[in-house]
């Protein structure tokens, strides 16, 4: 073997080695086949293992203690079967779980194989690529990202945060469906730019929301249909949904022959971190969000865009907006991009909202949370970089600074018996500073669908103001108790917000863990206690629920998004599919 091929080999086990260990933790933390119920806690000179028995074999996981929604993880990338011996891909250690799994659920486990090779693909796909991506970000936007301010440079930390894996979902880097040419052309982790095209659609046929299209919009006579120029409307399609896609959409709705596909291709834009929703190129502060033909978090979590998702994404926008005329003091701090604008021909893949940022972020960073634990050119974190500029060189301090906004809101937001489904991806940190030189932090919100709300509460606080069912599409939105708005609270506020990066920056050395996590404690206690603790006060409600519960409410993300269908996970939202872990929150020592 020569010493390149060797290299090779070794960068092809270690990013097998790393998605295999991620897997097995997910599975461990589901409880998939019984790993963590029905397993056997033993100890070995090497360390702790976890035995589980089966039918006519015994599956043996070398396992360490976690914290972060699961009391165990992979310690190795490894599984023992005692009738195969050790299992060291992810291939045969699937098979190896499939064979106990209900027969039922064994396609589900086709399924995620399938999903793990082509994520493993793209892990080694950003292997092989990250130098020629950080030249060009360099070359767009400069070498440091703590300098890449307003909406058109804040596209760089996107690409960052694509390259990085997800908090939980362990094959978060995977697009099914999509080969390494549409990757490079389209996706955000590339920083590609692209043009897009474009459908004319009879208007009659068009529903259209919340105003005039933005003015980069063309007519079909710009698109070399001037036949069609009083009838139709021009609709923009993302090239990887022209073809069989766009075809099958068109025949659902009746549109084949009446439709029509422009030729050339206009208005270039680039992806943002989410990929089916892009930047205009020209006009960085509107973003367009488009159906994809692919999935991503699990094979059902496909990429299309319901038009009842856009009815909801409004209507969450307007029940914000009333929250903060009651709460003025987070006019100026919690800031929502508008996405009242949108149309659709009826179906989920003929549909698109017009996200527009708002005015004055052109001298501001613009980070989403999911780019701060991001590897930045020149081998440092995102936070790092951020805190240099702007916390003295402290990333504790710019995550103290966060949480306390972060808190303050959705804990707000509880008492008006509302959650939101703002993880990551949907939350980013803006800094600048003010005229007198002191650092300014204001979080920017996006993504208004898929709230869950306690009607009752939320009746209590705004009376006649208050909107009900009838206001948005998904009757799963509203409910009568806390259990539901708790839950999201839970899983994306404090998890996917906050404990992640206390485990996240205790992992890279920034600060020890119980450290960090007294931190993130600290501060939703302080928040817990501005809603009231008295009985049945929904400070009280949080209290019980998250930072004195036993355990807490865990996404079981795989086996609700791949390995089982709904009928058999009881999944009513794949999104919002529960299992238990560890709080973390207790036991946290005296203050920090």
């Amino acid at each position: 073997m020569t010493p390149q091929t060797a290299t090779a080999r070794t960068a092809v086990d270690a990013a097998e080695a790393e998605l295999l260990t991620r897997v097995l933790s997910a599975l461990l933390r589901e409880d998939v086949v019984g790993l963590r119920t029905r397993s056997t806690l033993t100890h070995r000179p090497d360390g702790a293992w976890l035995r589980l028995e089966g039918k006519d074999d015994a599956l043996l996981l070398p396992v360490s203690e976690d914290g972060f929604q699961s009391l165990y993880a992979a310690r190795l990338p490894l599984l023992v079967s005692e009738a195969d011996g050790e299992l060291t891909t992810v291939e045969t250690v699937l098979a190896a779980l499939r064979a106990p799994a209900d027969p039922l659920d064994r396609d589900g486990f086709d399924a995620f194989a399938e999903e793990c090779r082509q994520t493993l693909a793209t892990m080694r796909l950003h292997g092989r690529t990250r130098e020629e991506t950080v030249v060009r970000l360099a070359a767009r936007h400069g070498g440091d990202p703590a300098d890449w301010t307003g909406p058109h440079r804040s596209l760089g930390h996107d690409t960052l945060a694509a390259r990085l894996d997800h908090p939980v979902y362990p094959t978060a880097r995977g697009r099914s469906g999509l080969d390494e040419e549409q990757l490079r052309a389209y996706a955000p982790e590339f920083h590609p730019r692209f043009a897009l095209r474009w459908l004319a659609v009879p208007r009659e046929a068009v529903t259209a929301t919340g105003g005039p299209l933005p003015e980069h919009w063309p007519t079909p006579a710009v698109l070399g249909m001037p036949e069609a120029e009083r009838t139709h409307v021009a609709l923009p399609v993302h090239p990887l949904t022209v073809g069989a896609p766009l075809d099958a959409a068109l025949r659902d709705t009746g549109l084949t022959g009446s439709a029509l596909l422009a030729d050339r291709a206009h208005l270039e834009v680039v992806p943002t971190l989410s990929m089916r929703t892009v930047a205009v190129t020209a006009d960085p502060a509107l973003h367009l969000k488009l159906p994809l033909p692919t999935a991503t978090l699990g094979l059902r979590n496909r990429r299309t865009i319901k038009p009842g998702t856009l009815v909801d994404g409004a209507a969450g926008q307007r029940l914000l907006q009333t929250v903060t005329v009651h709460e003025p003091r987070f006019r100026d701090t919690i800031l929502h991009a508008d996405e009242t604008v949108y149309a659709h021909a009826g179906h989920e893949s003929l549909a698109v909202l017009c996200r527009r940022l708002p005015a004055g972020l052109e001298d501001s960073l613009v980070v989403p949370l999911a780019a701060l634990l991001a590897e930045a050119p020149g081998g440092r974190l995102v936070v790092d970089r951020l805190a240099d500029r702007f916390y003295g060189g402290d990333p504790l301090a710019l995550l103290d600074a966060w949480l306390t906004l972060l808190f303050d809101w959705q804990t707000t937001l509880f008492g008006y018996g509302i959650a939101l489904e703002s993880h990551q991806q949907n939350i980013s940190v803006v800094l600048d500073r003010r005229a007198d030189g002191r650092t300014r932090l204001r979080l920017l919100l996006k993504d208004n669908d898929g709230p869950r709300i306690n009607a009752v509460r939320l009746r209590e606080r705004l009376g006649a103001a208050a909107p009900g069912p009838a206001d948005f599409d998904d009757p799963r939105v509203f409910g009568d108790d806390d259990g539901p708005v708790a839950d999201l609270f839970t899983t994306i506020t404090v998890h996917l917000c906050a404990g992640a990066y206390a485990f996240g920056l205790a992992r890279h050395g920034r600060a020890p863990l119980p450290a960090l996590l007294r931190l993130v404690r600290d501060r939703l206690s302080e928040a817990v206690e501005r809603l009231g603790t008295g009985p049945g006060e929904p400070g009280a409600v949080l209290r019980a629920r998250v930072l004195d519960a036993d355990r807490l409410p865990v996404k079981a993300m795989v086996s609700a998004g791949t390995l089982l269908t709904k009928q058999r996970s009881g999944a009513a939202d794949i999104n919002k599919h529960y299992t238990t872990g560890p709080n973390y929150l207790r036991g946290t020592g005296v203050s920090a």
